[in-house]
């Protein structure tokens, strides 16, 4: 059988608002051939872990409203516990394996989310990913700074949507709380090229965006991308 060109599943990890969802509207703008070629991306699936949490926060409100106990969360916006985190990690692994069961090779899975030190980290994070997306595993951290995210925070927020993917945001507060400090520095340490994560060696690639390539959807983004996918692509295959 023929080697697929693309990754199976390529996770895109991040800071809030460091670009992750807007890469992945890049990737949607494109044509099927020219995302594969240059990118190794073949017909995309995204499993985001932000409308899945989105729905326990509506869910808790219509139980408050009803007069229900809230299930996940408190009134104040938080989760009543961290094991909830873990949770949209195995729901996360849960979709994935549907997805490849429903699309066996061809296509790739595009896995988004973000995780603080303050509820665990990436650490606890890839401790929850199951075997079957850790063996079709590449990762892409998008970098930038704890001053970015918040910029890019405030400037994205849309009262009037806070569900969307690409116009949710976090008060300032809730934000610093959750997301200042952030552990991939010290997960990747020493390992140049490919983490370790349950003995098994993953490729990964930083795509630095300290100067906001992603919030334009153009060339520039397109070319950093590029190198960054091309890169990761010769590590994964």
């Amino acid at each position: 059988m023929t080697q697929p060109d693309v990754f199976k599943a390529l996770l895109l990890i991040a800071r809030p608002a460091a670009g992750k969802s807007e890469i992945i509207d890049y990737l949607m703008s494109l044509p099927d051939e020219e995302r594969r070629v240059n990118y190794h991306i073949g017909n995309f699936s995204v499993i985001d872990d932000f409308p899945m949490l989105w729905t326990w926060f509506e869910e808790d409100d219509i139980l408050t409203r009803l007069g229900y106990p809230r299930l996940h969360t408190n009134p104040e916006g938080s989760f009543k516990a961290y094991y909830l985190w873990d949770l949209l990690i195995e729901r996360i692994c849960l979709d994935y394996a549907k997805y490849r069961r429903d699309y066996p090779e061809v296509n790739t899975a595009i896995i988004e989310f973000s995780r603080g030190s303050e509820h665990g980290g990436y650490l606890r994070a890839f401790e929850h990913l199951s075997d079957t997306v850790i063996k079709d595993l590449a990762i892409l951290y998008v970098d930038v700074s704890w001053e970015e995210s918040l910029r890019k925070n405030r400037k994205r927020f849309n009262p009037d949507r806070p569900d969307s993917i690409l116009e949710h945001g976090l008060s300032d507060d809730k934000l610093e709380q959750l997301y200042k400090d952030v552990d991939w520095d010290i997960i990747n340490k020493g390992q140049p090229d490919f983490i370790t994560i349950k003995g098994v060696q993953v490729p990964y690639v930083i795509f630095e965006n300290h100067d906001d390539v992603t919030s334009g959807r153009g060339a520039a983004l397109g070319s950093r991308l590029h190198t960054c996918l091309a890169t990761l692509w010769q590590h994964y295959r």
